[in-house]
């Protein structure tokens, strides 16, 4: 029986790493496979921040303290950028439309767990489980994408939404977790990625071409182990930092057992016939920096975000869904920018557009450090214009210098090469700058509470979190309970001023970096510069 597919939908040809690939004349269903990647890429990049406008319900409903807080959003981002490599690697061996289909059946299983978890454990756990999902589906779509549109112009194009679209899924998940929590209860927040990851599979299968290296290397199993473990160290050590004390030498063994870990994956993939990380990608100065430009630019993203949503809620008492509104500036101005910035590469170049983009983010975090307890939300509002511009103009040129990079054939490692990037730099931003916040917080509240004699439960919930603080004030009332619930958000926002000061030194010598060092335009003649 012959198929009735019109013309135009049914001309594959050979790609460059022997997989499909589509025509490029108007009508194609490439357009069609971009917009099955970018809605999977919204809900995988949309779960990294819709949690955060829950987690003063979370803090209500299951108890959990600061450091559980940073796990529950770091668990899912830990694994996501753990296994990131190895199934950039899977994709390329066994074909990226079916590793992409698994990991839309395993993030729907993981987000159904997470939604109806009844402790902070739990719900850690099964976030990780979502993040092992995650990490299938990101390099994919990448790959996918990289292989579908194979002119110089057209990828660039294609890579400004897919960028986009992953920038507008960090942005706007406090917006929609806002207002799911506001008509239904916290674990719809995740609830809402099972039907989208159904409907993704069905259209998968329908639409997404199967592409894979045919000369692929085995996945590098040790590769993939080093890698997560030395992620998962050094994660617990910042994280947990607050709790044990930063000269704890339980720290000092994890953060010292992360750098020992990371070396030996280094060394392993140096020496191995089948790396799970193509060392030699690293030799182009426009591949490292643009690498290196985009864990700093999730830094300051992911971080600001964790801090800025509590601060809403916590200090400036508004709802979690006037909290997303009141973010939705970042997203507007980032999706924006991010889909307009690769013309502005075509004008100045990407050394010019980067720049710029890593400059505002560091002038949007030093605003933020000016914050009083006085400060109202038009006090943090040029801030986050500015955090939103320069992501914009700073994520969609890096990806491309990285994905412009490395050949065709080896998309997969490439494109998992940038997810990870984005996720370590998401993940140490949440872990950086949370537990320097909490730090603070802790040693101020700890002042506070030395010459007052209350039960060590009541110091536990008080230094635990802002959250708990804010609670057992509302319960003991009066002038008392003010009196505390004042000073607690005090220790806060000197906590969130310290945070986001360190990062906006990190930020300004990314900026440095990059002007420097990042090439200013892309090669004429080659992928390596």
């Amino acid at each position: 029986m012959k198929s009735k597919v019109p013309l135009e939908l049914a001309r594959p040809r050979l790609g460059a790493d022997g997989g499909e690939a589509f025509d490029t004349e108007p009508g194609s269903r490439r357009f069609l496979v971009l917009a099955v990647l970018c809605l999977t890429l919204l809900i995988t990049n949309l779960d990294g921040t819709i949690l955060n406008v829950a987690l003063p319900t979370i803090v209500r409903t299951l108890h959990a303290t600061s450091s559980q807080l940073q796990w529950v959003v770091d668990s899912y981002t830990m694994v996501f950028a753990g296994l990131l490599l190895i199934s950039g690697s899977l994709g390329d061996h066994l074909g990226r439309k079916w590793v992409f289909i698994g990991g839309l059946v395993i993030f729907a299983v993981g987000s159904a767990t997470s939604a109806f978890s009844r402790s902070p454990d739990q719900l850690i756990a099964a976030r990780a489980f979502m993040g092992i999902g995650a990490a299938a589906i990101m390099p994919s779509t990448l790959s996918i994408l990289t292989n579908v549109f194979t002119e110089p112009v057209d990828r660039a194009r294609a890579i400004g939404l897919w960028s986009g679209t992953s920038g507008l899924g960090l942005a706007i998940g406090p917006v929609v977790g806002g207002w799911l929590l506001t008509h239904y209860w916290w674990g719809s927040v995740f609830l809402i990625n099972v039907p989208i990851a159904a409907a993704a599979c069905v259209a998968a299968l329908v639409i997404v071409p199967n592409s894979l290296n045919a000369n692929a290397k085995r996945p590098d199993v040790v590769g993939a182990g080093c890698s997560l473990m030395g992620v998962a160290l050094l994660l617990w050590g910042i994280i947990e930092a607050p709790v044990w004390g930063w000269a704890s030498p339980t720290i000092i063994a994890a953060i010292a057992g992360a750098v020992v870990i990371t070396f030996t994956f280094v060394m392993w993939e140096r020496h191995t016939k089948h790396p799970l990380l193509e060392l030699s990608f690293f030799g182009s100065r426009r591949f490292s920096v643009a690498v290196a430009g985009l864990g700093l630019v999730l830094f300051a993203l992911s971080g600001a975000l964790f801090l800025l949503t509590q601060y809403l809620q916590f200090c400036l008492g508004y709802t979690a869904l006037q909290t997303g509104l009141r973010i939705a500036p970042i997203a507007a101005v980032l999706l924006v920018v991010a889909s307009l910035s690769s013309f502005a590469v075509r004008v100045v170049g990407t050394k010019v557009v980067v720049f710029c983009g890593m400059a505002l983010i560091t002038l949007g975090l030093a605003l933020l450090s000016t914050v009083t307890i006085h400060s109202t939300y038009a006090t943090v509002l040029p801030a986050f214009f500015l955090l939103g511009i320069g992501t914009g103009l700073a994520i969609a040129p890096c990806t491309e210098s990285v994905m412009g990079s490395v050949p065709v054939e080896l998309a997969g490692i490439g494109s998992a090469t940038n997810g990870t990037a984005l996720q370590i730099g998401s993940a140490l931003g949440v872990a950086v700058l949370g537990s320097l916040l909490s730090t603070r917080y802790q040693v101020d509240m700890r002042l506070l509470l030395r010459h007052v004699v209350v039960p060590s439960s009541v110091v536990r919930t008080t230094v635990g979190s802002l959250g708990g603080a804010l609670g057992l004030a509302h319960h003991v009332g009066g002038v008392l309970g003010a009196q505390l619930a004042a000073s607690a958000r005090r220790s806060f926002i000197n906590g969130m001023v310290f945070a986001v000061s360190v990062g906006a030194v990190i930020a300004a010598v990314a900026s440095a970096v990059v002007a420097i060092f990042l090439p200013a335009r892309a090669p004429e003649n080659g992928r390596k510069q």
